[in-house]
């Protein structure tokens, strides 16, 4: 005789992940085009399937409960198939325009192979990519500017977007670098608002180190040739340091630095089949790829 039906209907896994990265249902109807009463069902229909409970409603606080983080994990699994399938199968029919948006340094180390083999793969779909600021993303994605876009952030829990990798930071200079006992500590950095710049300067104020900026740059290649120079110290991701740099955390008895974690929005609303397609296509390489595995 058959087993039960499993209640992993596509439709309903794909609105209980957008309640979970979007934070609450009124914003996961809203980014699915689907009234809340509708949403709220759908949760309803997954809960009773499973006989699990997958959210606690603390008054005006939404929170996933355990049951709900197991599911969660499967549930991105099991879309991250479906978009697969689906590449497989029609993803040569797919076209369109595609608009994301990413930190220059995320896309040129993990981004630039993933959009190479999209293309190669969707020749159809025309990719718009811009690099820019995480401050500058957000504020352009508000105002419709953007699909996509992968921006820097502090660590957050379950809700607010798809986090898609974890990132470690250091302190870095070249092994030429000279800072004298007792000096302030000479800082190559990003312009605000830049994540990076923000702890760094965070950091140093926080451990009572005095500092100061010897040269500021929007372009990643302008402060690591400044770095290589030999003007000062910059932070960058563990995974990112080049062969000509070295870690001077210890050496200069810096502060720890906080992970960042970058994370994926989509548009609100429907986002074209292409722009769905792409972000699937994103979140599935990175997984593979990210140390560890997850968060």
């Amino acid at each position: 005789m058959p087993g039960p039906l499993l209640p992993f209907d596509l439709d309903l896994l794909r609105t209980f992940v957008a309640i979970v990265d979007n934070g609450s249902f009124t914003r996961a109807a809203q980014r699915l085009s689907l009234t809340q009463s509708t949403v709220s069902l759908q949760i309803k229909r997954l809960e009773d399937g499973l006989a699990r409970r997958l959210f606690d409603r603390d008054g005006r606080e939404l929170r996933v409960t355990p049951d709900g983080e197991i599911l969660l994990t499967y549930a991105r699994q099991i879309l991250g198939l479906g978009a697969e399938v689906l590449a497989r199968l029609v993803g040569s029919e797919v076209s369109g325009v595609v608009r994301l948006g990413t930190p220059e340094d995320f896309a040129t180390t993990h981004l630039s192979e993933v959009l190479a083999c999209f293309a190669r793969s969707h020749p159809q779909v025309a990719l718009q990519v811009n690099c820019d600021f995480t401050l500058n993303l957000l504020d352009d994605f508000g105002k419709g500017r953007y699909d996509l876009i992968l921006f820097k952030r502090e660590p957050q829990g379950p809700t607010g977007g798809t986090k898609v990798w974890r990132e470690m930071l250091d302190w870095v200079a070249s092994p030429r670098l000279v800072v004298e006992t007792g000096s302030p500590i000479p800082l190559v950095l990003a312009p605000a608002p830049d994540v990076y710049r923000k702890r760094a300067l965070s950091a140093l104020d926080a451990a009572g180190r005095e500092w100061r900026i010897v040269y500021t740059s929007p372009s990643l290649a302008g402060l690591q040739a400044a770095v290589q120079a030999g003007l000062g110290v910059t932070v960058l991701p563990t995974e990112m340091i080049p062969a000509n740099m070295i870690s001077v955390s210890a050496g200069l008895q810096l502060p720890k630095l906080p992970d960042t974690e970058i994370v994926l929005y989509r548009a609100p609303g429907h986002v074209s089949p292409a722009a769905e397609l792409l972000s699937s296509t994103i979140v599935a390489a990175l997984e593979q790829a990210r140390p560890g595995g997850k968060f």
